[in-house]
């Protein structure tokens, strides 16, 4: 028995089943890939990558361009908004300012405690529509302008020269450059 197990171990790796001896590493493929071709699909695909790379960049700066031109409107218009809402309210200020001074006109005792409470109310709102940029238009003895004044009547010609203002009978104003209201005056007419 011991010559049997010795006659395996001499015999080993040398006698193997024929399934084992079949199972040899199949051999490298020696061949070798077509590299130029590889290459050139390669750079193809890498021009092709950096093409949609540009087109993408491209496409995001015109959006990014495209919301800050967006938003820059969109604060422009929300500052005419104000600025028109601005003005709007103003106006409907304009006939109390009138309506202050025809009363403090009427009044003659400025001793009088309501005349200088009327003086006091119509400094302090005066004063804010100043500080919003409201100026009166008062025009007298000046060229009569169509564009700040709306002529309500004649004067004669002893009042002035020729076409200029002799009368504001309601005062205009002005925010800035825009009219809120046209001054009503008279003017000397031409002869």
């Amino acid at each position: 028995m011991e010559e049997t197990m010795d006659r395996k171990k001499k015999a080993g790796p040398e006698q193997m089943p024929e399934s084992q001896e079949g199972a040899q590493p199949a051999p490298a493929n020696t061949s070798k890939p077509d590299q130029p071709q590889d290459m050139a699909d390669s750079l193809q695909e890498l021009e092709e990558a950096r093409a949609m790379q540009e087109e993408y960049l491209a496409l995001a700066q015109r959006v990014q361009a495209d919301y800050d031109n967006f938003r820059k409107r969109n604060r422009q218009v929300a500052a005419e908004s104000y600025e028109d809402g601005a003005r709007a309210f103003i106006k409907t200020i304009l006939p109390v300012v009138d309506n202050l001074e025809r009363a403090l006109q009427v009044e003659q005792d400025q001793e009088d405690p309501l005349y200088q409470g009327v003086t006091l109310v119509q400094k302090q709102l005066l004063d804010a529509l100043k500080a919003r940029g409201v100026t009166p238009i008062d025009r007298k003895g000046e060229p009569f302008d169509p564009k700040l004044e709306d002529a309500v009547a004649q004067g004669s010609p002893e009042e002035g020269t020729p076409g200029t203002v002799c009368e504001v009978v309601i005062k205009g104003y002005q925010m800035g450059e825009n009219v809120l209201r046209h001054a009503m005056v008279r003017v000397v007419p031409d002869l």
